[in-house]
């Protein structure tokens, strides 16, 4: 009998089964962090819907609690409901314990400089994916009046008043974007971050302050051009709200690259479509079929014609909306059982191809010099004891194994859970042999 226990520490798979079948996309991940973060700036009950029940959502919880905050999970079908009511927020010092399990813990800075105006954190942790620095966080948050102080293994960060400035990043970060977004909201006077991030989670951090009161612009030209302004209010002015979690794209990435490798026809319901477009631009040139419903709310693949599918010879990661470096391991997973040779260029972060040694040990023919990976596919794979080493890595070996003869035991599976709902249960009910368990 099939049972999916997320504390399980292994993914069992016996391969070589087509995929077949429909699944809902859950709530994103990388949305719903910096939200959850955001709602320390609102002084009452927000309420969150299409949470995904991740141990990294878990984990955020966790450290709104930490300030005083009272957080309430309902679980749901669609994701789970999160009420977060921060009336009683006191707490400036975050637990090590939370911040070091988790790197998205960062943009607690903004929010709680904005709040409370100081905060007291340890560097934060997570993934790991090669260097991650937060110095482009603590430049823009020094660049709005924060005093920053790095003691040993921690940052505190105190502001008297956040003013508004211009900041010009040398590098469309992500989380030194929402850092900013978050310090500049209750700032005096305006911000503009010139050089933004343009991520749709960028987007939705914008749409949910908004919502609740904030003035961000950022619509038309301006997310376009890198460019983000910031009209800064009194934190009194902010006013509580109920927002839905978009769905995420790079859940529905992994399950269209684990369709194109296992081969099969698979439907994604719930689907964010307008932000796949350099994912499916990949999976249509590589042999596959992409269609759309009507409404664009569907995206089905078709896979079944295994002699059509091949690598195409270069891809490189980049910022949104190049193709995202959170899809390259379940990409380099399909590759190897496509036809020819892919070289992939990894271009955000260091040290990303932690995998390779993993798919190696089950056949592939994987070759890495510096941040170049270079695989030659069309090579049977074998059932293996893999270990997960991060996050991505880890949905990717769930990919080869889909693929592999015989079993494959994915080892510290844990990972896999900071980012998917459940890929057991979503790819059990696609036909997939699959559990937790040894």
């Amino acid at each position: 009998m099939t049972h999916f226990d997320k504390g399980s520490e292994s993914i069992w798979i016996e391969g070589k089964r087509s995929l077949s079948g429909r699944i809902p996309i859950q709530g994103s991940k990388n949305a719903a962090l910096p939200i959850l973060a955001a709602c320390m700036l609102i002084p009452g009950k927000c309420v969150l819907n299409g949470c995904p029940d991740i141990t990294d959502i878990k984990c955020m919880c966790s450290l709104l609690k930490s300030t005083g905050a009272e957080v309430d999970i309902n679980s749901a079908k669609a994701g789970n409901q999160i009420t977060i009511d921060t009336r009683n927020v006191r707490e400036h010092r975050l637990p090590e314990k939370y911040v070091s399990a988790m790197r998205s813990s960062v943009v607690m800075m903004g929010a709680m400089l904005g709040r409370l105006g100081e905060v007291y954190v340890n560097y934060p942790g997570g993934c790991v994916i090669g260097e991650r620095p937060i110095n482009l966080h603590l430049y823009g948050l020094e660049k709005l009046g924060a005093q920053i102080w790095i003691e040993g293994n921690h940052i505190h960060a105190y502001a008297d008043e956040l003013k508004g400035a211009v900041i010009d990043l040398p590098f469309p970060s992500v989380g030194a974007t929402q850092n900013i977004i978050l310090a500049a909201v209750t700032a005096q006077g305006t911000t503009i971050i010139k050089n933004a991030a343009r991520e749709p989670e960028i987007i939705e951090l914008c749409k949910f302050l908004n919502k609740a009161g904030a003035k961000i612009d950022y619509a038309g030209a301006f997310l376009p051009e890198g460019r983000i302004v910031i009209h800064g209010i009194e934190l009194s002015r902010l006013h509580e709200v109920s927002y839905e979690i978009i769905t995420d794209r790079i859940v529905a990435g992994t399950y269209l690259f684990a369709t194109l490798a296992a081969g099969g026809e698979v439907t994604l319901e719930n689907i964010p479509i307008g932000q796949l477009d350099s994912i499916c631009d990949i999976i249509t040139r590589m042999g596959a079929m992409i269609a759309l419903n009507e409404d664009g709310s569907e995206v089905t693949i078709y896979a079944n014609e295994r002699e059509k599918i091949i690598n195409i010879p270069y891809i490189e990661t980049q910022v949104y909306p190049a193709f995202p470096t959170d899809l390259q391991s379940p990409l380099l997973a399909a590759a190897c059982m496509a036809k020819g040779q892919l070289k992939v260029q990894e271009k955000i972060f260091t040290s990303r191809f932690r995998i390779v040694e993993e798919l190696r040990r089950m056949g592939a023919d994987v070759t890495v010099e510096k941040d170049l990976a270079v695989v030659t596919g069309g090579r049977e794979l074998e059932g293996r004891t893999v270990i997960a080493r991060e996050l991505r890595g880890g949905a990717a070996l769930v990919i080869a194994g889909l693929c592999a003869s015989g079993i494959t035991t994915v080892a510290d599976a844990g990972y896999i859970g900071r980012g998917y709902q459940n890929i057991v249960e979503d790819l059990t009910k696609l036909g997939a042999r699959i559990r937790y368990g040894n």
